[in-house]
């Protein structure tokens, strides 16, 4: 009988062991590393982060975005959270300039989305294509938490895949990329995902900004 394929690679057993001792701490995140660290900043500075601002990096693995945000962020004003701790230090490792402006505590272990020692005083947060490969609960449970923890959020940036109401097995998105109901990538409906955020306490507003692989960024405000 073959093995049952994982809901998400990033559960596999060994999944982060195999790829850092191959070096390939940026192939874990996909690839394009250049192109899509730049789109995750440009996100964020049109909706308005600076540098005085804080901001957490949901799913930050290597620091594709750090590595870009914690340069010209003040000094101590990013915030990572990751499933792997060896994959964050891999990337403060190897991928800042400058260390000294990212204290290694500000990386934080986290699978649960409980963000322990995170400040509540967060701005921004951005969760790049996180949603993507984990299972349809991962969101919702998210949100809540977020809502929860950080009460004065100027806004969340997320990206998901969208496949029409109805649509059943994959799906080809706009960039090429095929997603799906049940694996990943893995695609939601427009309607599952608002009411996830209506129900967290959020107003989500979609942006039409093209993405890599076709994803859609929606933006999250308290309300």
């Amino acid at each position: 009988m073959a093995a049952m394929r994982p809901v998400s690679p990033y559960l596999a057993p060994g999944f982060y062991d195999r790829a850092l001792a191959e070096g390939k701490h940026r192939d874990i995140v996909g690839g394009r590393w250049r192109e899509t660290g730049t789109a995750q900043m440009e996100c964020l500075l049109a909706e308005g982060l600076l540098p005085q601002h804080l901001l957490l990096d949901i799913g930050c693995g290597p620091l594709r975005l750090g590595h870009l945000a914690v340069p010209w962020l003040d000094p101590g004003h990013y915030w990572g959270t990751d499933a792997s701790a060896a994959l964050m230090r891999r990337g403060w490792e190897q991928e800042l300039a400058d260390r000294d402006r990212l204290p290694p505590a500000q990386l934080v272990e986290d699978a649960d989305f409980a963000f322990p020692g995170v400040p509540a005083a967060i701005d921004y947060a951005i969760a790049f294509a996180v949603f993507t490969h984990l299972p349809p609960e991962a969101l919702p449970r998210a949100l809540a938490s977020i809502h929860a923890r950080f009460p004065g959020l100027r806004a969340l940036l997320l990206t998901v895949f969208l496949a029409p109401e109805g649509h059943a097995g994959p799906f080809r998105q706009a960039d090429g990329v095929v997603t799906h109901p049940d694996r990943a990538p893995r695609h939601r409906t427009q309607a599952a995902v608002e009411g996830e955020a209506r129900a967290a306490g959020f107003r989500l507003d979609w942006r039409d900004r093209r993405l890599p692989r076709g994803q859609r960024l929606a933006v999250l405000t308290r309300v």
